[in-house]
Formats: structure tokens, sequence, C-alpha cells
């Protein structure tokens, strides 16, 4: 019995699936973890890297759109504008939890549907408070291990620039 044409060109149309342009699957790509221990107490922690961030986020190095632009928190989202008014969205805040953490879908320079996960916690120590970023969910990106590698280099130098800011002494 022959098969019918119908069935032959749907197979024809999605014969390219099986073929070696699938990608890799993603796996052992660990969670980027970074900490950093500030002066001060837990809710001052909080509200210098999420109400003061234009301050001290290094834009010249990790931004969409450079020097002269500004990031904030902004009800549920992270946000960047240029100085010529254009904006680029971060990241979305999906759990809000001051002064302790906070969870964002986390996406600069790309779109949420190549989002990876971040979280924020803050907890007291004998110092002050302790920050603790947990960038995990490479496999949301575009591009599993370049992000990963990215944000690997990137998130000391955020937070040695955050510490500094909240008059702590930096790597």
């Amino acid at each position: 019995m022959e098969r019918p044409v119908e069935l032959v060109a749907m197979e024809n149309l999605f014969s390219h699936a099986a073929g070696s342009d699938v990608p890799e699957p993603v796996d052992n790509l660990d969670p980027v973890i970074c900490t950093a221990v500030v002066p001060g107490p837990v809710a001052r922690a909080f509200m210098g890297f999420t109400d003061h961030t234009h301050l001290w986020w290094p834009m010249e190095n990790i931004s969409v759109y450079g020097p002269g632009s500004y990031v904030e928190f902004e009800e549920n989202l992270i946000l960047e504008t240029a100085d010529d008014g254009r904006g680029a969205t971060w990241g979305t805040i999906d759990e809000w939890q001051p002064p302790l953490s906070f969870h964002a879908s986390w996406y600069p320079g790309s779109t949420a549907i190549w989002s990876t996960e971040l979280r924020v916690a803050f907890r007291g120590v004998e110092d002050g408070t302790e920050v603790r970023v947990v960038h995990d969910g490479w496999e949301g990106a575009e591009d599993p291990a370049g992000t990963r590698a990215a944000w690997e280099k990137d998130w000391p130098e955020v937070l040695d620039r955050y510490v500094r800011f909240m008059g702590g002494a930096s790597d």
C-alpha cells in the first residue's frame, strides 16, 4: 500500500529536524554564584542595590546603551534608559521580598524569550550584609554557554562596584 502524498510531504517538511543542525542539549552549565559583603544592615544593602543602581552599575562596560544611560528598578521591571530616551528592559521581577531578596527573568540586550534566571539575596552577617547573586537558567539563553561565560566574568565587576558604592573595600 502506498503512503498518502500528504504524509510524504509532511515528512519532507520536517526532515531538517533530524539533521545535524539541532543544537546540543545544555547540560552541566552550573549557576554563576558571586557573593560580597557590604557594611550596614540588610535593609540599607537592599535599598542600595535596588534604589540606587544607577549610581554604581558599570554602564560603561555592562549595558545596552553605554555611558550616559540610566538603569533602575521600576515596578516589576529592571530598565535601562539611554540619554536620548531609548529604553531597554533588562529583566522582569517575578518575586520581590524586600529587604531579603528578589528574583527576575534576566535578559539585558535581548528579549524575554531568551531570558535567564537571576536571584539576589541579602542576609545579615557579622561585618554587615552578605549579598549573594545566583545567576542560572542558561538553557533559556540564545547562546547558553556564551551567556554564562560573559556573566561569570561580569558579575564580579558588578559586585565590586556595588561594594565600593556601599562604602566597602573592593577586591
